[in-house]
């Protein structure tokens, strides 16, 4: 396989700081996209950048020439988190560095390295196909856009550049390209394995409601001394509001937040307590001195299949050097919510929204804002294109994958189902030290190679 070749390419679009949230960075961002373009039009695609109100995407296509050939459509990002605080890393997060059999840099594995491995995939069956049956060897450094005819299933990707800053834009762009998106399944990578020789398939993600809640009392900041006694306190306000949004036991009080949570069944628990996770794990991995939670629940279950309710962010008044007496005029909040399976997030914000208003006492005026949202997920395990997966995985990794619920929130998963009504596959490549919004963010190299062949056995698996 041509690794020095796909790894100087890789390295190249690592290179681009594509940075969604930085508007400084939006040139980086057409840079990424049109590197993506020119690349997959190499290979025989019909690749175009397409405008969105945001961000552009990339969609490509490649029709293999069979009357009962399957449909696959490839999902991924370009855009990447900034990479601050920048004294943390260790090499600089635009110029890739292999250390210690890892590809360090932002958006290693998230997400470039993890959805570069199916454009090697692609072009590996290509130069197989060109090559008479005889898979390419690494001093073959050239590319072969192949004949479209050779591979086993017609291919679709869409690659946005969104996916960081909550892909705002692509539900609309998906809704409005609905034919041109039309596919029979999707597959990610966006997620991890876990160990290099332990596969992992999530088969269901948790949603996201997540929000920024503001209390006023006042046009302006107010002396303390002269005020303090008489008047509420706006952070004071949102610091008892926040402290009661649980209970002693780390249980969600907005009523009705559970009525919908998706009781798991003996079989689904047991699946789940298969999973090497414990709290030594957690600990290990956050560095977090105690473990708490629901106590009736599991530490696999607590992961994936319990909503949550965290607190992201919090500022109000002056917290400057030295001191500076007042009462602020306003204390804000970011606040998120993990939802689950048969929750839905309208049920959610709205559930939210009047209960936080309900704890506003008179004196301060409340707003509750839905920054983003994504629905939950469940992903069909019995279909073939689930069971095509597992048995890549199990011929390239040696081990039958394990199976999660996972606690992350991929929201275009819920799109493609809700609009397209078709499932995704989540074949990820990451590890869990991966460092995914950290500094020093990395990429196995094992797992990536080991990623590209067992895309190709997924590949090999869908021919007519």
């Amino acid at each position: 396989m041509n690794t020095y070749g796909y790894l100087k390419e890789l390295f190249e679009l690592l290179s681009i700081p594509s940075i969604s949230a930085q508007k400084e960075h939006n040139k980086d961002i057409a840079k990424a996209a049109g590197w993506l373009q020119k690349k997959l039009s190499s290979l025989g695609f019909n690749s175009k950048v397409l405008h969105t109100n945001g961000h552009p995407v990339v969609y490509a296509e490649l029709v293999a020439n069979h009357p009962s050939t399957i449909t696959l459509l490839i999902y991924g990002h370009y855009d990447v988190q900034s990479p601050d605080p920048l004294e943390e890393w260790t090499t600089n997060p635009f110029k890739p560095e292999i250390r210690s059999g890892n590809i360090y840099a932002r958006g290693a594995a998230d997400d470039k390295g993890q959805l570069y491995t199916w454009i090697a995939a692609i072009e590996e069956l290509l130069r197989y196909s060109s090559r008479g049956g005889t898979l390419s060897k690494n001093k073959d450094k050239g590319h072969s856009s192949g004949e479209p005819s050779t591979l086993p299933v017609n291919i679709k990707f869409l690659i946005e550049g969104e996916e960081e800053v909550g892909s705002e834009n692509l539900d609309e762009f998906v809704a409005e390209n609905k034919s041109l998106l039309d596919a029979d399944v999707c597959v990610i990578s966006d997620t991890h394995a876990l160990s290099e020789e332990q596969p992992m398939i999530d088969y269901g993600l948790r949603g996201l409601v997540y929000t920024e809640v503001t209390i006023k009392a006042f046009p302006k900041d107010i002396h303390s001394g002269v005020y303090g006694g008489n008047v509420v306190n706006p952070a004071n306000i949102l610091a008892d509001i926040i402290s009661s949004l649980k209970n002693k036991d780390h249980k969600i009080t907005i009523p009705g937040f559970y009525d919908n949570v998706r009781k798991l069944s003996k079989k689904e628990r047991e699946t789940l307590a298969k999973l090497p996770l414990n709290e030594k794990h957690v600990q290990e991995e956050t560095g977090a001195k105690q473990i708490v939670g629901e106590k009736e629940f599991t530490v696999h279950e607590r992961a994936g299949a319990r909503p949550t309710l965290d607190v992201n962010g919090i500022w109000g008044g002056y917290t400057g050097e030295g001191p500076k007496t007042i009462i602020p005029q306003s204390a804000s909040a970011k606040i998120s919510m993990r939802i689950v399976p048969n929750q839905t997030s309208k049920e959610i914000i709205e559930k939210f929204e009047t209960h936080i208003k309900t704890l506003t006492p008179d004196g301060a005026d409340c707003s509750v804002k839905l920054l983003s949202s994504g629905e939950p997920i469940l992903i069909d395990t019995s279909s073939r294109f689930f069971k095509s997966a597992e048995n890549a995985y199990e011929k390239i990794f040696g081990n039958n994958p394990v199976y999660e619920l996972s606690g992350g929130s991929i929201p275009v998963t819920a799109t493609f189902k809700e609009i397209l009504g078709i499932d995704s596959i989540l074949m990820g490549y990451g590890l869990p030290n991966d460092g995914l919004h950290s500094p020093n963010e990395k990429l196995s190299l094992s797992m990536f190679e080991k990623g590209i062949r067992t895309n190709i056995e997924f590949l090999k698996s869908l021919k007519p």
